[in-house]
């Protein structure tokens, strides 16, 4: 997330109202959510599979727990200023996906400071090189495969869909990638005034390099922008922008707002104590099965 506020401190202090603890606020939101009905019969089919060396370059597949054929396949990348997260506080979205038919694939990813830009997009395509290779054998087809993101995770999920040297770098044909989604995503946002992007990014001599809107395509795959109206951590016109530059290249985009959702209420509505708040599931679904 190019956060002014962190990830954490938006959910203890506007959303959960949590005080206390030292327990992370997206654990405290999953425990909420289990107590929820719905979104069951699913389980986690893979813990920690290494797609790299590094302890960090791990995944977690989850699925329909009574499935037939292939399923539709759905890459969630996480968000935390490109600094912090982890896969296992994120079983809340991919309970929401696997329960409607998807299987679902949480990578980690190595984070600032142990690397900068572009460690954490090269991890996301190693992730995807190894999804390709491997997810036909825990139920989902290889030829159906999305990204999806929130935050600095939408920012990785379109670095990998619209750059095609990162899945290059992977010997991966970047037109295997079908649909890209995001929900409040960073896509035009040089120069880097704020802490997070500043060492995330600071480094690197031609800021436009960074920016997924540079790499608008004609043939990229078709995506969907979802962002809150009321977003101040990343504003609504890094959506409106990239949909603008990959209209004008000749690809599919399109971008829809949801009225007082912030920056963390957009992905809290992927949980069932807030999903009434915004439509980002059913949005998501529709665009996903196409």
């Amino acid at each position: 997330m190019m956060a002014r506020r962190m990830v954490g401190r938006g959910l203890l202090g506007s959303t959960l109202g949590l005080a206390a603890a030292a327990c992370s606020p997206l654990k405290l939101l999953g425990t909420a959510n289990s107590v929820f009905p719905g979104d069951g019969g699913v389980r986690r089919i893979v813990s920690g599979a290494a797609f790299g060396s590094d302890p960090r370059q791990r995944l977690d597949v989850w699925a329909p727990a009574s499935r037939t054929g292939q399923l539709p396949v759905v890459m969630f990348f996480y968000g935390g200023s490109w600094s912090s997260g982890r896969r296992q506080d994120y079983a809340f979205a991919a309970k929401a996906l696997a329960s409607r038919g998807f299987v679902v694939v949480i990578p980690d990813y190595r984070l600032v400071p142990q690397v900068r830009w572009p460690g954490f997009v090269e991890d996301a395509a190693a992730a995807v090189a190894w999804t390709l290779a491997n997810i036909a054998g825990h139920g989902g087809d290889p030829s159906n495969v999305a990204l999806a993101g929130h935050s600095a995770g939408a920012h990785i999920a379109m670095s990998v869909a619209l750059d095609t040297r990162w899945l290059g770098a992977v010997k991966v044909d970047p037109a295997r990638i079908r649909r890209v989604v995001t929900l409040a995503g960073p896509f035009d946002f040089a120069p880097f005034t704020g802490p997070a992007t500043r060492a995330a990014f600071g480094h690197v001599p031609d800021a436009r390099e960074t920016q997924p809107v540079t790499y608008a395509r004609a043939d990229a795959p078709p995506v969907l922008l979802l962002s809150g109206d009321a977003d101040t951590t990343v504003y609504p016109r890094n959506s409106l922008r990239l949909a603008a530059a990959l209209k004008a290249a000749g690809s599919t985009a399109e971008v829809k707002l949801y009225p007082g959702v912030s920056h963390i209420g957009i992905l809290l509505a992927l949980s069932k104590p807030f999903r009434g708040k915004a439509d980002v599931l059913g949005d998501m679904l529709g665009f996903l099965r196409g």
